[in-house]
């Protein structure tokens, strides 16, 4: 009864939230720090609804005075209001053209600066790229980006694409790591208290000096890194 509950309540406050975050996207179309206030809008209330504990150490991510590409692990579609409470401000993401289609967040994505990509396109993912490249160098603002490329709620991360570090190296710019505590079998939406999450950011990997040739040695440490930090945080949560 209370996860039948929680879901319509959810379902108000998706559409109220979208609503918002709309008139905000029309009001400043495509400012690289709408996608932050549209995230705290549909993270906050959610949380408190939900009722999940949410643990952040991000100051890793926070520290930084300079664009950067954030990568971060990919569970569910409720990582939106998970890590939506931790986007820093001017940080846009990357995501698939077919989120457009999504009535209300769709269309807000798209005018919070969000860069849509057409996978099935090669050409025009690989001129999206070269675009946020430019945008990471000249425009002070930061790429979120989730490389194992969709949602996984396995133990181990997939392994991942290359786009975000590739764009990372053209651009000379550090990659910070985000991590999220493995939630996605943990929670229990059908009590009380549906659970605990921890959130970390992990050092920032500079990339000065790096080139392509680089990139599968850099793509393999911010991996093995990100595995080894969703393990202890989840080691973390079971002594809790």
């Amino acid at each position: 009864m209370l996860f039948l509950l929680r879901m319509l309540v959810m379902a108000v406050h998706f559409v109220l939230a979208g609503i918002l975050g709309l008139l905000i996207g029309i009001c400043r179309p495509f400012n690289p720090d709408n996608s932050r206030l549209c995230a705290r809008l549909y993270a906050l209330p959610a949380l408190c609804i939900l009722r999940l504990k949410l643990r952040t150490e991000v100051e890793s991510m926070r520290a930084q005075r300079q664009a950067c590409v954030i990568v971060a692990n990919h569970q569910s579609n409720y990582d939106l209001y998970v890590i939506g409470g931790v986007v820093p401000p001017r940080t846009v993401s990357i995501g698939k053209k077919s989120l457009k289609w999504i009535p209300l967040f769709g269309q807000l994505y798209w005018l919070a600066g969000n860069v849509l990509i057409d996978r099935g396109n090669a050409k025009k993912a690989k001129e999206a790229m070269l675009t946020t490249t430019e945008v990471l160098r000249h425009q002070d603002t930061s790429i979120w980006v989730f490389p194992e490329g969709t949602r996984n709620a396995g133990e181990a991360l997939l392994p991942f694409k290359k786009g975000a570090f590739q764009m990372a190296i053209a651009a000379g710019v550090p990659i910070v790591p985000v991590c999220v505590s493995r939630y996605v079998r943990q929670i229990r939406l059908n009590s009380w208290d549906a659970g605990k999450i921890l959130i970390r950011s992990l050092p920032a990997i500079p990339t000065t000096g790096l080139t392509q040739a680089d990139l599968p040695g850099l793509i393999d440490h911010c991996h093995a890194q990100m595995q080894a930090c969703i393990d202890a945080l989840d080691a973390e949560l079971a002594l809790a």
